[in-house]
């Protein structure tokens, strides 16, 4: 096709439809980028973006190539985009027409990925759905995390957190910040996790610079406090025993629901911001594995379900659990996209 017709209308409304999701969630230069972005793009990546067979709520096409951005401005390979890059302040416009112009072998690749921020800051909401599952099994768990990238959120136990009027609770140098609102979970609740395991279809090693680097690009590059708590996050992870598996969600499940449960131990599936890239047939995939082992599950050997998802509603994320035997759903409430807030129902 030729390359200089702009983005066909649809695609060019995603664009301006994220940076308008950017601003509300507080990133000013992201959504300045995704607004300049339609004019900015050539050549193959912009062919790429045009023709874009997916939907792009879903896959997110303006995420990726942001990413991608945000990836060469850390390599330094191309200087413009450096310099206009935070805490730069270089004209942007110039900077992405030489991004496009001369590294597009770099900035292709990007757009083959699905997002994967694992937002560590998550971890402040999915430690509440986990204390409810604690406080009403008095059990050791086992945490098992798919869609789980770099681990970070498999470390939940370990991190401190202040939790607005919930109160603190003391951990290690990963500090979280979350506003605890209605009737939350008592952060007090005792929480041991003897056993974790993840998958990821990509997984990152924490210990890996390169891993790391690619894992913080699409952080947005302007929320700092962000990017400190990730580097905080994989340093952590980088000394933990565990490590995530490379593996499709929902054998890779299957396969671990049907290895022995020690009496005495919760075993709880957890996930966040992953289902909406999972294809219908892995989401029915992890339905039935966990249906089926929900009806194997006793009360000396219980199984819960604990998920941070998006539901239609784009200010925030639902939150919710279930729990066998008996296969109890409970609506908790809802949480922001980047742990910010939890606004607990009971």
């Amino acid at each position: 096709m030729e390359t200089d017709v702009n983005l066909p209308h649809a695609k060019t409304a995603h664009f301006l439809s994220q940076a308008d999701y950017a601003e509300l969630l507080g990133s000013a230069f992201t959504a300045r980028l995704w607004r300049a972005l339609p004019a900015a793009l050539s050549g193959p990546v912009r062919d790429r973006l045009a023709t874009w067979p997916g939907a792009p709520a879903e896959d997110l096409p303006a995420n990726r190539i942001a990413a991608g951005l945000h990836a060469l401005a850390r390599d330094g390979r191309c200087p413009e985009i450096t310099a206009a890059w935070p805490p730069g302040h270089g004209p942007l416009d110039r900077a992405l027409r030489a991004a496009f112009r001369d590294h597009q072998d770099f900035l292709l690749p990007w757009l083959d990925h699905p997002p994967q921020t694992n937002e560590v800051a998550r971890s402040g909401v999915l430690l509440g759905l986990v204390l409810i599952l604690a406080a009403r099994t008095g059990m050791p768990i086992e945490l098992i995390e798919i869609g789980a990238s770099a681990g970070l959120n498999l470390g939940l136990d370990g991190y401190s957190y202040d939790l607005g009027a919930a109160g603190i609770r003391k951990g290690n140098a990963v500090h979280i910040a979350c506003d605890w609102r209605g009737a939350w979970p008592d952060p007090g609740t005792p929480l041991r996790i003897e056993a974790r395991a993840g998958c990821d279809l990509a997984p990152i090693d924490p210990a890996d610079r390169a891993m790391r680097e690619r894992l913080i690009a699409w952080i947005w590059p302007d929320q700092t406090d962000r990017l400190a708590r990730a580097e905080a996050a994989l340093d952590a992870a980088a000394a933990a025993p565990w490590r995530v598996e490379r593996a499709e969600a929902a054998a890779w499940l299957a396969g671990r629901l049907a290895r022995p449960q020690p009496a005495g131990r919760l075993r709880v599936l957890m996930h966040s911001v992953m289902w909406q890239y999972l294809p219908e047939a892995a989401r029915a995939g992890i339905g039935a594995a966990m249906a089926a082992a929900g009806a194997r599950a006793t009360a000396d050997r219980p199984l819960g379900w604990v998920r941070m998802e998006g539901d239609g509603i784009r200010d925030s994320a639902a939150l919710g659990l279930t729990l066998w035997p008996g296969g109890q759903t409970l609506r908790c409430g809802r949480a922001g996209w980047h742990g910010g807030w939890a606004q607990w129902q009971g």
